[in-house]
């Protein structure tokens, strides 16, 4: 197909070299945070506090002004928390965060078509509830952080709350900053590998930059780039993990357990079900042996198989990045363009097609005992037995493992200026162009008519042919088929194989032109300093086109399992107008207070005007405590696919679950068999809307220099989120009284029979969660607890505590008559948090030699609270799962001023998951991972 062939011409490996940031970055408390304004880079800062007139606002706030305390907290993740990770992207490095849900990870997107994706879930509301912006810029793509260059980022700032009013739609969870070193100077080279204990999971890296000033120091090029070929873990690497090989509720001594290796009644060359042969499994010469099944409970079996047998444990995937800058002061004014160009491949076995019969998810098939393909001596005793057929279950894994290949490229171009003018006035302004082209395939599906006929083989004129091409209709021929060998792997035909299997896939590009002009300056002053002032209007226009091959259209219809329905396009634009104030309040000996306001107004083409704010102050006492608390509402606009994905009809059986006072009703009938439900976008969809308030403060006692101390609660809650949801769900949502799920069904005015549903994406959800922040830091030079030794010595702490994760569509599980809370649910599958998680890392480092220690702490719960035993439900004896402590140790060492050396060690003591089911998002599936490198600095 077209698609496939495309990929296949591009898989050519494109190399190039970049730097791995080497630095210690000095990481501020969880507050307003500030670097050193010079031409070092932060990351080789130290820890603490800064002259007032040294520092500027790198995030929270259009703000920056001296000695300003942004009220939104702030999170800094820097070249140690970098390096730490032993990451190959930033979305990983991210991911070991309290405040972020690792809901998308290689682990985590094998057997999806999410696979090369790297966004953000701060809060776990959802990746596309998470603004990512470069160097305060949207970028296109979705917030897809593997198209960012990692060699070239100075440090991320995470604003872990509501920023609409600041940044715009898409800041409901918070904002990743990611702030790249515009101010390189010289080449840095580097390579790196890395491969888990058990010998899997290679990863190979290579990256270099290069920045330079010229025309007097007036003008500033940088560039860099960065190629990551990483091999993931193919299905084998399971077998070698405990918890990992495919697990599933089973009965062991009368009780309902999670079990690891739980296995179907089926086998890879073919298991017959019924009859004389019952038992019996096919060798790949067609002869029978017995079947060596699954033992109490489903569980092993040197025969028997489950989905997860045939399922990478990491994704695999390729990534190029380059990024390009120049600039050039003229006079006031700085002006710069850059550029970027991304590229992420994966190609890898998907799974199984498991959606006809004889597969995953159902029944066994009914065999001919006359089949040809059978031998001879088989079909003589099948006969002689007074046997015409026999039930027979397969996994084809030798015919129908379905392939999944896709390619995202990412290309990005910007302009902009900043200056100054007048008396301490600022204004910048930008505008950048980016292309998203995404290619997807999935190939070796199963056409399921071709399939059915294949299988039907016949004897005739001593050849074995389809039994539609041997009767005596010839309306019922089809002159493609060939018949279909199913006992024993690999003896299917290649002609036969061609005829039952086919490919699918599409492509889409999505286009952001964005723009942005601001001015900040000071009003005037006040008793207690000047009221600053920020102003801007931004704009950008969004459009997507996604569409099918000419074969995907075709064959849709027969596929066993047809993943892309619908073409996708769509477009949108919207104007924008903001302010910020800042009004100081009490500026006097001890005490400083100052409050922070801002608003924003946005006007969709698809749904019109909406308005954000934000209202806050600090208070810093005695220069050692600061106070602050944040009052927002914030928006996030529904996206291209969420407004104009293509409109598609079923008609179908449909469960009726709102019966109350219908049942009675003449006609009436709980369960019709022609529903029509229409799915898609929704191109009436408004924004969501959401309230967050957050206050804490941080402690940095100026008797203990260098240590700071943070806490900030937090509270979100999100109305109107769109989602998803069935047709039987919507009627129980309007059961439980959601006007909005009732507006979405339509009955017959008589028998008040469902008749219609509209199930597209719709306004109906809401979200809430709550819960604590806190921080520690402490550095100290080792001098102060040593005499005159050289190094210093860094500590840092961060957790968060879950109260609260609630979400509520009006649909509730059975016995329960309200939505669930979900903090401490950690089941993979369940869309849950630990209530709490944490990190605490200990760094040494002097001139040549730096020595990393960390501790990552993921808290336990239940699998799911929905499996307790009550309500009727499902009781599930090992529910309870506990915590994971996992240790991480990495070390550099410096040669001759140029080269440095690093190892790494992530996951010391292998430590393993709980048992899983699908993949867990929440603990460490790889294991004990060893990653090796070294860069050299000109």
């Amino acid at each position: 197909m077209g698609i496939r062939n495309k990929y296949r011409s591009n898989l050519i490996l494109n190399a190039s070299l970049a730097a791995i940031g080497t630095s210690l970055f000095a990481v501020a408390p969880a507050m307003a945070q500030t670097t050193p304004d010079g031409d070092t880079p932060a990351e080789e800062a130290g820890v603490g506090e800064t002259d007032d007139e040294n520092v500027i606002v790198v995030t929270g706030s259009r703000i920056e002004r001296a000695g300003f305390d942004q009220p939104t907290p702030t999170t800094v993740v820097g070249g140690t928390e970098i390096r730490q990770a032993a990451a190959p992207n930033l979305q990983q490095v991210l991911n070991d965060q309290p405040q972020v849900r690792p809901s998308v990870l290689p682990a985590t997107t094998v057997g999806n078509t999410g696979s090369g994706t790297a966004p953000v879930d701060l809060r776990g509301l959802g990746t596309n509830r998470t603004l990512v912006l470069l160097n305060g810029r949207r970028f296109v793509g979705e917030g897809n952080l593997n198209v960012v260059p990692l060699s070239l980022v100075q440090r991320l700032d995470l604003v872990t709350g509501g920023a609409s009013a600041a940044y715009g739609s898409g800041a409901v969870a918070g904002v990743v900053n990611i702030i790249l070193d515009t101010k390189l100077e010289g080449i840095r080279l580097g390579a790196e590998t890395g491969i888990s204990s058990r010998g899997d999971g290679e990863r190979y890296r290579l990256d270099g930059a290069f920045g330079t000033s010229f025309a007097d120091g007036n003008g500033h090029f940088m560039i860099g780039a960065e190629y990551v070929d990483d091999k993931g873990i193919s299905p084998h690497g399971r077998k070698s993990r405990p918890g990992l090989r495919g697990g599933g509720q089973t009965v062991l001594n009368g009780q309902v357990v999670i079990a690891d290796d739980v296995n179907a009644v089926r086998s890879e060359s073919g298991l017959i079900r019924s009859g004389i042969f019952a038992g019996q499994t096919f060798n790949n010469d067609g002869t029978l042996r017995p079947y060596r099944g699954p033992g109490v409970g489903n569980i092993g079996g040197e025969d028997a198989s489950n989905l997860y047998d045939h399922i990478y444990l990491a994704g695999p995937f390729e990534r190029l990045n380059v990024y390009g800058r120049v600039s050039y002061d003229i006079g006031g004014a700085t002006i710069w363009a850059d550029a970027n160009y991304g590229r992420v491949r994966s190609s890898y076995d998907f799974f199984p097609d498991y959606i006809t019969p004889g597969d995953f998810g159902a029944g066994p098939i009914t065999v001919s005992a006359a089949n040809p393909f059978l031998p001879q001596s088989l079909r003589d005793q099948l006969a002689a037995a007074g046997e015409t057929s026999f039930l027979y279950s397969r996994t084809f894994t030798d015919i129908f493992m379905l392939k999944f290949e896709s390619e995202r490229e990412y290309k990005e171009g910007a302009i902009g200026i900043d200056g100054t003018f007048g008396n301490g006035w600022k204004y910048s302004a930008h505008y950048s162009h980016g292309e998203l082209e995404t290619t997807q395939a999935l190939n070796d599906n199963r056409v399921r008519a071709n399939y059915l006929n294949a299988i039907n083989a016949v004897s005739s004129g001593g050849q074995i042919v389809c039994a539609i091409n041997a009767d005596a209709n010839p309306a019922n021929d089809d002159p493609a088929c060939r018949p279909l060998n199913i006992f024993g792997s690999g003896n299917a035909s290649a002609e036969a194989i061609d005829y039952v299997t086919a490919d699918q896939g599409a492509s889409a590009i999505a286009k952001l032109d964005a723009m942005g002009a601001e001015v900040q300056g000071d009003l005037f002053s006040l008793w207690a300093g000047p009221i600053t002032v920020a102003f801007g209007v931004e704009a950008r226009w969004e459009s997507s086109r996604g569409f099918r091959t000419a074969e995907q259209i075709a064959t849709a219809p027969t596929l066993g399992i047809p993943l892309y329905t619908s073409d996708v396009a769509g477009k949108f634009n919207v104007k924008e107008g903001f302010v910020e104030l800042v009004v100081p309040v009490i500026d006097a000996e001890g005490i400083k207070i100052d409050t922070n306001g801002s608003a924003r107004y946005s006007d969709y083409s698809t749904s019109g005007g909406i308005w954000s704010w934000k209202l806050g102050g600090t208070a810093r006492l005695f220069n050692d405590l600061r106070l602050r608390i944040v009052r927002s509402r914030d928006i996030r606009s529904p996206s291209i696919n969420e407004l104009f994905s293509i409109r598609a009809v079923n008609i179908g059986p449909q469960v009726d679950l709102d019966t109350a006072g219908r049942t009675g009703i003449p006609g009436y009938n709980p369960n019709p068999a022609q529903v029509t439900t229409y799915s898609g976008g929704n191109p009436d969809l408004v924004p969501e809307t959401s309230k967050t308030l957050s206050f804490g403060g941080s402690y940095q006692p100026s008797f203990i220099p260098g240590l700071s101390l943070s806490v900030d609660y937090y509270d979100i809650k999100i109305s109107g989120a769109i989602t998803v949801i069935s047709a039987s769900n919507l009627t129980a949502a309007c059961a439980g009284g959601s006007q909005a799920a009732c507006d979405r069904i339509t009955r017959d005015p008589v028998t008040q029979t469902l008749t219609e549903v509209l199930t597209n994406q719709q306004n109906i959800a809401s979200f809430s969660t709550s819960g604590l922040d806190f921080e520690a830091a402490y550095q100290l030079q080792v001098r102060q607890l040593m005499g005159d030794k050289p190094g210093s010595i860094r500590f840092r702490a961060l957790a968060t505590y879950v109260k609260d994760y609630v979400f509520d569509t009006g649909f509730y599980a059975t016995g329960r008559t309200g939505p669930v809370n979900l903090a401490g649910d950690v089941g993979d599958g369940v869309t849950g948090l630990p209530k709490w998680r944490g990190t605490f890392s200990a760094t040494y480092q002097d001139g040549t030699f730096g020595l990393d220690a960390r501790v990552r702490y993921v808290g336990g719960g239940v699998f799911n609270e929905l499996l307790d035993g009550t309500g009727g439900r499902v009781n599930l004896s090992n529910n309870k799962i506990s915590a994971r402590t996992y240790f991480d140790l990495g070390a550099q060492f410096k040669v001759m001023d140029r080269f440095t050396f690093f190892g790494n060690v992530r996951n010391l003591f292998d430590e393993a998951p709980p048992i899983n089911t699908t993949a867990s998002a929440h603990y460490d599936a790889i294991g004990r991972y060893f990653t090796f490198g070294a860069k050299v600095n000109f």
